[in-house]
């Protein structure tokens, strides 16, 4: 089975490299390709291809804007001639950060990453815990344990039943081992328990003594877990 892709790029050269690239690897198809993000914005709302190559400088509306603006379950590969978006990128869960000009191997590398990461989400798994990076350590924490996880500038914050662990992992590598419906991205700067919330005011989730906000990007995927 074919994975769907589009690619979002207002430089006509790139444009042409990424899609070339695309048309060489069997298991890629070209579902579409935009020269701006808010046609990519319109088509995202009804469609989910397996991977958006995106660029960030795209005019009116910029990549990062896109990914901050929808809740995209394709797995997000970065084009870009600026590495200072690196980070940023990652922590809005992109898969990969390509840096232009890239070759065809280095492309390559990135589909790999997008063909585990699918292979890893269809395989059926009974994991309730999650290893987290903190100091010279990996250390096991269960999904049970957790109340809620905060972001502090480069280090997340994990509150837990029994302690609070600092992490450099970004919230989208948490992400992508932490089932939503569990531990659920409530904001930019938040993941909160679903089975640790004892209630939900307007905008606002109480965990404990902590008020959480709820913010525009991530209401409706809550709302819908909580079942409202």
């Amino acid at each position: 089975m074919k994975i769907n892709c589009i690619v979002v790029e207002d430089e006509p050269l790139a444009l042409e490299r990424t899609v070339s690239y695309i048309k060489k690897v069997p298991a890629l198809h070209l579902a579409a390709t935009f020269d701006n993000a808010l046609d990519a914005f319109s088509f995202l709302q009804s469609n989910t291809p397996g991977i958006i190559f995106l660029d960030i400088n795209l005019g009116e509306m910029s990549g990062i804007q896109l990914l901050e603006s929808i809740r995209i379950k394709s797995n997000v590969i970065i084009t870009t001639a600026y590495p200072d978006f690196a980070l940023k990128g990652y922590d809005l869960n992109v898969t990969d950060y390509l840096l232009k000009p890239f070759s065809f191997e280095r492309f390559l590398q990135a589909v790999d990453k997008v063909q585990l990461s699918i292979t890893n989400t269809e395989l059926p798994s009974a994991k309730n815990f999650v290893f987290i990076k903190t100091e010279s350590r990996l250390e096991k924490i269960f999904f049970a344990d957790i109340l809620f996880i905060e972001g502090m500038r480069d280090y997340r914050r994990i509150h837990t039943l029994q302690k609070k662990i600092m992490t450099l992992q970004t919230f989208g590598e948490l992400e992508k081992e932490i089932p939503p419906a569990i531990i659920c991205r409530v904001h930019k700067s938040y993941m909160v328990a679903i089975d640790k919330i004892d209630a939900v005011e307007k905008d606002r989730i109480h965990i404990q003594k902590m008020v959480i906000p709820v913010s525009d990007t991530y209401k409706q995927l809550f709302f819908q877990i909580i079942g409202r």
